[in-house]
């Protein structure tokens, strides 16, 4: 299962919700199936500037492996996995998942979860925030399109879960 949405959306929170009801949950950025690549050579960034410098988002991407995802759906074929991230190349792993879910949450949640972070500083510099804003209308209806279970992230993340699970719960059976 693939849980994704804009920064701040919730998906690091829901990611913890889920491995304490007993579900092996896996967080994309913490766990190495993301990365930072240089869309122009491919090549994988490992340390990136921090904050970035404008334009930097321009060329690089954060990108998932899927080969990585690939041994991991091999690994979970006789249980339910939750992968939970957000990456540029989504479309590229999208047949490796068996649902798809998508947190949406408005702009001012956006802005506060992102300055209020602490997990992680993507979306705290003005070029980050920026590209966040402009993403965030755009996820509801690409991700409608795309067949996903789109979810009101601005919920307490127990409902978060609990709709989340609801909506699923056909593939789960």
């Amino acid at each position: 299962m693939w849980i994704t949405g804009n920064s701040g959306a919730g998906k690091s929170t829901i990611c913890e919700v889920l491995r304490g009801r007993g579900y092996t949950s896996l967080d994309a950025d913490d766990e190495g199936f993301s990365q930072w690549i240089d869309r122009s050579t491919g090549d994988v960034v490992s340390d990136p500037p921090y904050p970035v410098p404008q334009g930097w988002l321009d060329r690089f991407g954060w990108k998932l492996s899927r080969e990585l995802i690939e041994q991991l759906a091999h690994a979970s074929r006789t249980q339910t996995v939750f992968l939970c991230g957000s990456a540029e190349n989504e479309a590229e792993v999208r047949d490796l998942f068996d649902a798809m879910v998508c947190l949406v949450i408005d702009d001012e949640t956006l802005r506060r979860r992102l300055a209020e972070r602490t997990t992680n500083a993507f979306g705290q510099n003005p070029e980050e925030l920026a590209a966040a804003l402009k993403w965030n209308p755009l996820e509801r209806s690409t991700y409608g399109r795309l067949g996903a279970t789109i979810v009101d992230g601005t919920e307490p993340p127990p409902v978060v879960t609990d709709n989340i699970l609801r909506g699923i719960s056909a593939v789960l059976r």
